[in-house]
């Protein structure tokens, strides 16, 4: 059954073993703990009493969508037509429209390895071949044009900043890959949920150098709004009908609630107090752990740190649950994200408070050093 090749995720085990203790240090979710702006939950009481219930168009609201067009121009200085953006109840769904557009049964889909486990998992149930590009730190953790040569590849999969690593795609980067791609009639998703948090330099969206790539975004990591599950996707044109029958299809439309609430999430005061919330974190946690883990690459953005635990152990699995048990510290075993040098990983997510994490790596100080 095809099921049986559908991965889960092991740190929803570790998530659950970590429960039965009161004391324990959350590294493991990438789950912001901030709140989203004022705005955001003043505009979701106001729907709520003004009985927003309904289904909105499949498309999602025409105002949020406006709203969404506005953040590229002001962002990327882009113009986005907002009749090609599509309103998703989180990325993961966008993920899997983007996969059931562009892929046919047999096709096969290029992605990082390590990356998010949900697209080779969607790719399973689109029935689509995984072609996974090992990367690495001396090549800044990213895929190159010359990665993908000599290969049959019918869709690209990237995301700046990434999950696990942290790291972006610069422009030079964006464009080589675009330019390459459109040569080779190959499918761009880009998956930019992490836009917003980049902490040194700026964002660049695959927008800015194909009209024809896929970008997938939501309001789950920057605007502090993971349990509302809603997201967005910037579709070419001649992709728009075809994704939104898909769309009909799988969900009808994304929550009303949630849509409304978003409206307001475009508080860029507010936003930029996120963003420098968790550089502080990053710097702080960046600064504890390569001191007590061997770290390849700072993290550009995002808000995670992938750690190699080598010198400890040559299982992440192992290493997690020696922490979880003995330390009562989560982690995520880095097995999560794929097979090339996983093993010997683990992803911590600083997405806790400081005074929260001060408390796990004296713990891992006194365990560990």
């Amino acid at each position: 059954m095809r099921y049986s090749k559908i991965s889960s995720f092991k740190v929803m085990d570790l998530l659950r073993e970590a429960q039965k203790f009161d004391d324990t240090i959350h590294f493991e979710i990438g789950q912001p703990d901030l709140e989203p702006s004022f705005g955001v939950k003043k505009a979701l009481k106001d729907a709520i009493d003004g009985s927003k219930f309904g289904y909105t168009q499949t498309m999602g609201l025409l105002q949020l969508r406006q709203k969404i067009a506005a953040h590229y121009k002001r962002e990327y200085e882009i113009e986005v037509d907002p009749d090609t953006v599509l309103i998703t109840p989180g990325t993961s769904n966008a993920f899997l429209i983007a996969y059931l557009l562009t892929l046919n049964s047999g096709d096969t889909l290029a992605i990082a390895d390590p990356s998010y486990p949900c697209y080779k998992n969607f790719a399973v149930m689109v029935d689509a071949k995984v072609e996974t590009i090992n990367i690495y730190p001396e090549n800044g953790y990213i895929i190159k044009p010359k990665d993908l040569e000599g290969k049959k590849v019918n869709a690209l999969h990237i995301s700046s900043p990434s999950n696990p690593l942290g790291n972006i795609y610069t422009q030079r980067d964006l464009k080589e890959l675009a330019e390459y791609c459109k040569s080779e009639g190959i499918w761009l998703i880009s998956d930019e949920l992490y836009h917003g948090l980049v902490y040194e330099q700026k964002a660049h969206s695959a927008l800015e150098f194909s009209k024809k790539s896929i970008v997938i975004n939501g309001f789950s990591k920057y605007f502090c709004m993971p349990g509302l599950r809603i997201g967005w996707m910037i579709l070419p044109k001649d992709l728009i009908k075809p994704a939104e029958a898909i769309a009909q299809n799988l969900y009808l439309s994304a929550p009303t609630l949630s849509q409304y609430a978003a409206l307001e999430a475009f508080d860029y005061d507010y936003l930029n107090f996120v963003k420098n919330e968790y550089k502080k974190r990053r710097d702080y946690l960046y600064g504890e752990l390569k001191n007590i883990f061997k770290i390849d690459v700072k993290p550009q953005g995002a808000f995670y740190l992938w750690c190699d635990i080598s010198k400890y152990s040559n299982s992440c699995i192992d290493f997690s649950y020696e922490l979880l048990h003995k330390l009562h510290i989560a982690a995520t075993p880095g097995a999560d994200f794929g097979k090339n040098g996983t093993e010997t990983k683990l992803r911590f997510a600083y997405t806790r408070e400081i005074e929260h994490m001060q408390k796990g790596i004296k713990r891992l100080k006194e365990y560990l050093l």
